[in-house]
């Protein structure tokens, strides 16, 4: 497919509008190695572009970028753009702006060994070591910390500029939640050790007790038993079983070969476990190799990683697809990070990650291991946590899932798309279109805004 061809539906993949909103091509000819710039005063992008802009590297993208806004030439229902969108938005969330360098020789060196010793290792002497090797995370400039939302910038940019072509003030789309929701939560929980397995059944109770779902991500070999017995009680609890995994030793993705030979173990316990969704441990990823593992959902790939042994982030609080899968971001801190790494005993920084993420309506997601919250004041904070989640999804008709929902409405959701009647009314055509809600996002000034008008026809989603 061409530049041409995938600018042609960039708008219309996603939001599901009509057509005729996808203006867009490339300025010829893009620059042969891709770079960062600025598109505009709060967006940076990273891929070729058709201004100069030179290569640089992940730790020095900085404010002295070049800004290829003013090279944007806007036409009669046309947009000629200094870059290549499609492009662009699938650097940031497939993280190839990231190169390897990032984690560091040091790291490439002794990841082996960590891993190994890892679980004879006091927790102090962990946090010792953990403290050591990202302490320069505040300096890193991109992704912006704590919540990235650069992709969902440059969406709204890029549809201010066709509304503008169009010399229109809105334009009808498929909301982003079923039923007019607006936003979406789903608390997943990681298991690592034995102690943390025989926790969770009384971790489903509190979650339960708040009225929240969980989904529980095993590790099938080494660190503990996943008997049928206990896969049965999360799954009579309602609760969702995913993968971790196939150990918890760090190495899935080093090497390809290995990789390849332990995908098709996690495959035969998908099948057997009936797990539909997975997280790589340490949330070691790689997204070119995605596709090998018999999944339909991933959890691995961060929002913005500046405390993770991987550097990165995919820049989104949205779900994406890599290929056929979709991803679903880790968009909040996960706990052992901000107890351990970052030493805060509050909930203060989860209550900024969610108005960020709820500002461009986005997928809270949450990771809070059952090995990490089993004695205070890690479990006074949890239910801190999860009594400020029931408040907020109340307040502002957030949606409680799991991630199999989340990854059912998505798929659904994409096959869905806007169209016009004869007498200029918008309504939503595909399959289960009534769970649907249609929007608008408008023209305010500079910016888009978004306002679900009709959900008279939108039900409630059940997967």
């Amino acid at each position: 497919m061409s530049a041409d061809d995938a600018c042609a539906t960039v708008l219309k993949d996603r939001y599901g509008c009509p057509d005729g909103y996808d203006l867009f091509k490339p300025l010829a000819p893009l620059q042969p190695q891709p770079g960062f710039f600025r598109f505009g005063r709060d967006t940076i992008g990273y891929g070729r572009s058709a201004c100069g802009a030179l290569p640089k590297p992940f730790k020095t993208c900085s404010d002295d970028l070049p800004d290829v806004f003013s090279s944007t030439v806007v036409g009669n229902n046309e947009v000629a753009l200094p870059f290549d969108p499609v492009e662009v938005i699938e650097n940031l969330r497939w993280e190839r702006y990231a190169s390897v360098a990032q984690k560091g020789i040091w790291w490439n060196i002794i990841q082996t060994p960590y891993y190994a010793v890892r679980p004879l290792m006091p927790v102090g002497f962990r946090k010792y070591l953990q403290r050591a090797y990202i302490n320069n995370w505040r300096q890193i400039a991109f992704p912006d910390w704590p919540v990235d939302r650069t992709v969902e910038t440059l969406y709204e940019q890029l549809l201010a500029i066709s509304l503008r072509s169009r010399k229109q003030q809105e334009m009808p789309f498929v909301w982003f939640w079923p039923a007019g929701y607006s936003g979406c939560v789903i608390l997943t929980h990681d298991i690592e050790s034995a102690a943390g397995r025989d926790f969770c059944p009384r971790l489903i109770d509190i979650d339960q007790s708040f009225g929240m779902k969980s989904s529980f991500q095993v590790v099938p070999e080494q660190s503990y038993e996943v008997t049928p017995l206990f896969r049965e009680r999360l799954r009579t609890s309602g609760c969702e079983i995913n993968l971790h995994g196939l150990t918890h030793d760090g190495q899935l993705f080093r090497e390809r070969k290995k990789f390849l030979k332990q995908a098709a173990e996690i495959n035969r316990y998908a099948r057997e476990y009936q797990a539909a969704g997975f997280r790589s441990p340490v949330l070691y990823r790689n997204l070119e190799w995605l596709g090998e593992l018999s999944i339909s959902y991933d959890m691995s790939v961060p929002n913005v990683a500046h405390l993770d042994p991987q550097r990165g982030g995919c820049c989104t609080v949205m779900p994406y697809f890599v290929g056929d899968i979709l991803e679903l971001p880790l968009t909040m801190t996960q706990d052992y990070a901000l107890f351990n790494i970052l030493g805060q005993h509050s909930i203060d920084l989860w209550k900024q990650q969610i108005d960020l993420v709820m500002a461009k309506h986005g997928l809270i997601s949450f990771n809070i291991h059952p090995d990490y919250i089993m004695s205070e004041p890690y479990s006074g904070l949890y239910r801190e946590l999860l009594h400020t989640l029931k408040r907020v999804c109340l307040e502002k008709n957030l949606w409680i899932a799991l991630p199999a929902e989340v990854n059912q409405w998505w798929r659904l959701r994409q096959k869905m798309q806007v169209a016009v009647s004869s007498g200029q009314k918008a309504y939503i055509t595909g399959p289960y279109h009534e769970s649907a809600a249609l929007a608008y996002a408008k023209l305010d000034g500079e910016k888009i805004v978004y306002e679900v008008r009709d959900t008279r026809t939108a039900s409630v989603f059940a997967a």
